[in-house]
């Protein structure tokens, strides 16, 4: 069975950054197309950043140019390097597939973006 575990949110003031981690476990887990989500509070998950199939990336709207996905296949973790970070960017991040079907969801990390 795979165990996402999520870490790196914290409190920042706007303009700063964070990075974040993706940890997995288990045998079935597969590092391609993986997803970074994240939940407001009142509202829907939401992807921000992804992996697409072929290896490519795709990030939301509101943070291209602020946001940016990687992994390290040998330690199966994925990671979001997240700069600029404003109010709206408030809420608890999870990593998951990116195409549905999904793994068991982690209990994300919060982050919180305020002066």
């Amino acid at each position: 069975q795979v165990q996402l575990v999520e870490s790196g949110g914290g409190l920042v003031q706007p303009g700063g950054s964070l990075r974040l981690s993706c940890a997995s476990s288990g045998s079935a887990f597969s590092i391609y197309a993986m997803g970074w989500y994240r939940q407001a509070p009142g509202k829907q998950r939401e992807l921000v950043a992804s992996f697409t199939r072929s290896g490519s990336t795709n990030y939301a709207d509101f943070v291209k140019g602020r946001f940016t996905i990687s992994r390290d296949n040998a330690k199966t973790t994925v990671y979001l390097q997240m700069n600029s970070l404003n109010p709206e960017d408030t809420a608890v991040y999870y990593c998951n597939k990116a195409y549905g079907n999904y793994y068991g969801w982690g209990q994300g990390t919060q982050v919180t973006v305020s002066s």
